[in-house]
């Protein structure tokens, strides 16, 4: 090699270690700087409110509520003005979905049940109602926190409905929550088939999941909730539409938007009735605790008309308002 040769070959060597020198550099200013995002994809089904759906007469539909009733129990019930109030609210829908019942005894379920069936309304329902043509019934469920760990914080859920309109299928049962312990209050799981307007078999079963989440861990269980859609669809046979509703506690300090639509049933499986920007609350608040969610469009029947009860007095009735939706019974 000549001496030109080897100089040549050192200059390069030399001018290879100063750009790795270079890039290296820029590589690690780049870090530095660079601001990793994050895109949160929203699968959700969300209806809006006031579509251009075709609307329904409301003797077509059959409108089902959710309601968490803050402790319903003796002293509530004991309240003359705040019960009439109640019952003129259940007398508005064909299905409640209650939460946060707080009787040891058990008997403020039935002692309501009894004041639903004892109004003095004036719609057709109610009149037929005193006549002994129709009547509420309720599916009741056992008390909640059936492992060690839950039990300071019991309550039942309840599905008070019209019998001219749903017809229960089974007695309804907490979700069995022994395995993975993920709910304080196991969800209470039913089966109903809606009725046609004659009140005959309209051939569509829904399994309505009833969830009051702990708010310190509503993410948590609402993340386990796809547990009880799948245990809920080996109860079933795997046919039925399913409707969860209830407290998710799915807002504000609770839950955030991006861990919502991370959720399992935060795909384009589901619909979400209820928006992220709702209040369902009494007060001054302003959170969408309450949420209704669907299995698709329940075999064709999800109207699209969905609504937040503004009809309540006060926090003496409840510190949260119902929400409800519409189903078809054509």
């Amino acid at each position: 090699m000549s001496g030109a040769d080897t100089k040549l070959q050192i200059f390069s060597i030399f001018a290879i270690a100063i750009l790795a020198i270079i890039t290296i550099d820029l590589l690690n200013e780049r870090a530095e700087d660079e601001v990793l995002m994050y895109v949160i994809k929203d699968e959700r089904t969300i209806i809006e409110p006031n579509g251009e759906d075709e609307v329904l007469d409301r003797s077509e539909v059959a409108r089902i509520a959710s309601f968490n009733i803050r402790v319903f129990g003796d002293t509530k019930m004991a309240n003359t003005a705040v019960v009439d109030e109640l019952v003129e609210i259940f007398h508005r829908y064909d299905m409640v979905a209650v939460q946060e019942i707080k009787d040891i005894d058990e008997e403020v379920p039935y002692q309501f049940l009894d004041a639903l069936n004892s109004y003095n309304g004036s719609d057709p329902h109610d009149l037929a109602e005193r006549e002994g043509q129709l009547k509420w019934m309720m599916v009741l469920s056992n008390r909640t926190g059936e492992q060690a760990d839950d039990q300071n914080s019991q309550e039942q859920y309840a599905f008070y409905y019209r019998s001219n309109v749903f017809q229960s299928l089974d007695d309804g049962v907490l979700y069995d929550d022994s395995a993975n312990d993920s709910f304080q209050r196991e969800p209470l799981v039913s089966r109903f088939m809606i009725l046609d307007l004659e009140g005959g078999f309209s051939g569509t079963n829904i399994t309505f999941i009833n969830i009051h989440t702990k708010p310190t861990l509503a993410v948590e269980e609402l993340t386990a909730l796809s547990e009880v859609v799948e245990w809920a669809g080996q109860r079933s046979g795997g046919d039925d539409d399913v409707v969860i509703l209830g407290d998710f506690n799915g807002d504000c300090s609770y839950a955030s938007y991006n861990e919502l639509v991370q959720l399992p049933i935060s795909t384009e499986n589901y619909t979400w009735l209820i928006p992220d920007d709702a209040d369902t609350t009494v007060g001054d608040s302003r959170c969408a605790y309450d949420r209704i969610v669907t299995s698709g469009d329940i075999s064709g029947r999800l109207t699209g008309l969905w609504g937040i009860d503004e009809e309540i007095s006060s926090s003496d009735v409840s510190d949260h308002r119902p929400v409800w939706f519409d189903l078809s019974r054509l």
